[in-house]
C-alpha cells in the first residue's frame, strides 16, 4: 500500500471532511479515495502497529491508490514522507455515509469523480483494492 502524510499546518487546515478535527490519538485520522476506501474504514499499519481512520479525501487522492495519514506536526510529516506500507484492514467504511457526505459538495471536479465511482452499480467489490 503506497502512503504519504499529512498535517493541520497544510492548505487543509485542521478539521476532516465530516468538520471533526483531526486526530493524532489512538486511532488517528486518515485521507483517502473514498471510492476505493469509504468513510469510515479502519486499518492497522503492520510494521507500526498503528490504527487510522478513513474520515478525510484529498484532491490529489481521488483516482489513486494512496492513503495519506495525518501527522501531528511537520517534522513527523516528513519522516514519514511516501512509504510502501502492509495495511490489515479493521473493518470497512460506508458507501452510503460517504455518498451522503460528498452529495453536498457534487460542484468539485473531484468529488463528482468519487460520487460516480461510489454509485456503479457493476464495480468491482472495493474491498478487492
Amino acid at each position: 500500500m503506497r502512503t504519504t502524510a499529512y498535517t493541520h499546518t497544510e492548505a487543509g487546515g485542521s478539521r476532516n471532511a465530516i468538520d471533526k478535527p483531526l486526530s493524532g490519538k489512538n486511532v488517528m485520522s486518515a485521507a483517502s479515495d473514498w471510492s476505493r476506501w469509504p468513510l469510515g474504514t479502519r486499518f492497522r499499519v503492520v510494521n507500526t502497529g498503528d490504527v487510522f481512520q478513513i474520515d478525510d479525501y484529498g484532491s490529489a487522492l481521488i483516482g489513486t491508490a494512496t492513503i495519506d495519514l495525518y501527522k501531528t506536526n511537520r517534522l513527523a510529516m516528513s519522516k514519514w514522507g511516501v512509504r510502501a506500507v502492509d495495511i490489515d484492514i479493521l473493518a470497512w467504511g460506508s458507501k452510503e455515509e460517504s455518498l451522503k457526505v460528498l452529495a453536498p459538495r457534487k460542484n468539485n471536479r473531484r468529488v463528482r469523480q468519487m460520487i460516480l465511482a461510489l454509485s456503479k452499480e457493476d464495480r468491482p467489490d472495493f474491498r478487492q483494492f
